[in-house]
């Protein structure tokens, strides 16, 4: 890995594809030693923002930089930044080995590299096998092999677990968070925070071309908790009316449990006890990152559902 910052900038990237607003003054930075979490629903302009890192695209108006410089000025761009975005882009008649190795000449690298990556997603006995003939999950594996053949320390991968199963996609999650700890800036789409449980320190979400959120998963996660207290108790009635006069705001959940929001796990402790109220159990609630996004989403309303009586508003 070469000693060049890794870093990505984006800095009021603006861009528009006709009447349709694709960013929207996005701004963020990708920091090293993480991997980050690129985040939203489909069209909220995650493709396009990438494609504006890696010179693909223009934008009306910002700037995106990879190392301090954009990557159009970038000397040795597959030493510097390595990107998959789209795992089908290779000839299918074309062997994989073949294919890594135009790369590698194109990026003036050595031919061991090719077989070191190669034997690093695992491709290694498929190496002279057509791509045509590789599944879905078989060219990610190929796609990444190519984003990490010049050994960048900016790394960009669009849906890298798309297609993979079980074993691979663990895998994958383990190879971003080792690539992260050897100090490399780890940019990760996608449209599922699901996929990014486990792997991602940070996560970015964008929706209609807007930064919505910049924050640690830790961060994330705790907002998305709200304070919220999961209590077993075969009396809960009893518990729901001692705990709503403490001020707490409860809920109904399954079987024996209610939700408690507004009191802290201790004073519910305190309470009961002093209620004579039995209860069996009592944790603090963690929620999912994939409830995090859909609380980071709800009020987003290009990307919900428009009910019946908002239709026959809109067309009066």
């Amino acid at each position: 890995m070469e000693a060049t910052e890794a870093t990505i900038e984006v800095r009021g990237l603006r861009k528009r594809y006709g009447p349709t607003v694709a960013l929207d003054g996005l701004t963020f930075t990708v920091r090293p030693g993480q991997v980050t979490g690129f985040v939203g629903p489909n069209g909220a302009g995650k493709s396009t923002t990438m494609r504006v890192i890696l010179g693909l695209d223009r934008p009306d108006a910002g700037t995106a930089l990879v190392g301090g410089v954009p990557y159009r000025e970038l000397r040795a761009p597959l030493c510097e930044v390595g990107a998959m975005l789209e795992a089908s882009a290779v000839h299918p008649a074309r062997r994989a080995r073949d294919h890594l190795l135009w790369m590698a000449h194109a990026g003036g690298l050595p031919a061991r590299r090719v077989d070191e990556v190669l034997d690093l997603v695992g491709l290694a006995s498929a190496a002279r096998a057509a791509a045509g003939g590789f599944s879905l999950g078989m060219r990610q594996r190929l796609g990444i092999a190519g984003a990490l053949l010049g050994d960048p320390p900016v790394l960009i991968f669009d849906e890298p677990v798309n297609g993979l199963d079980p074993e691979g996609v663990r895998w994958i999650r383990g190879l971003l968070r080792s690539l992260a700890a050897e100090g490399r800036a780890v940019l990760v789409s996608s449209h599922l925070m699901s996929e990014l449980e486990g792997s991602a320190d940070h996560v970015l979400v964008v929706g209609r071309g807007r930064l919505l959120t910049d924050g640690s998963v830790r961060d994330l996660v705790t907002a998305a908790s709200g304070g919220r207290v999961l209590l077993t108790t075969s009396a809960r009635q009893d518990a729901m009316t001692l705990l709503a006069r403490a001020g707490a705001t409860v809920a109904t959940g399954d079987a024996d449990t209610v939700t408690v929001s507004g009191l802290a796990a201790e004073r519910i402790v305190a309470l009961l006890t002093e209620g004579r109220v039995p209860f069996s159990g009592i944790s603090e609630h963690r929620a999912s990152l994939e409830e995090a996004y859909m609380e980071l989403t709800r009020d987003a309303a290009d990307f919900t559902a428009t009910t019946a009586n908002e239709t026959e508003r809109d067309a009066t």
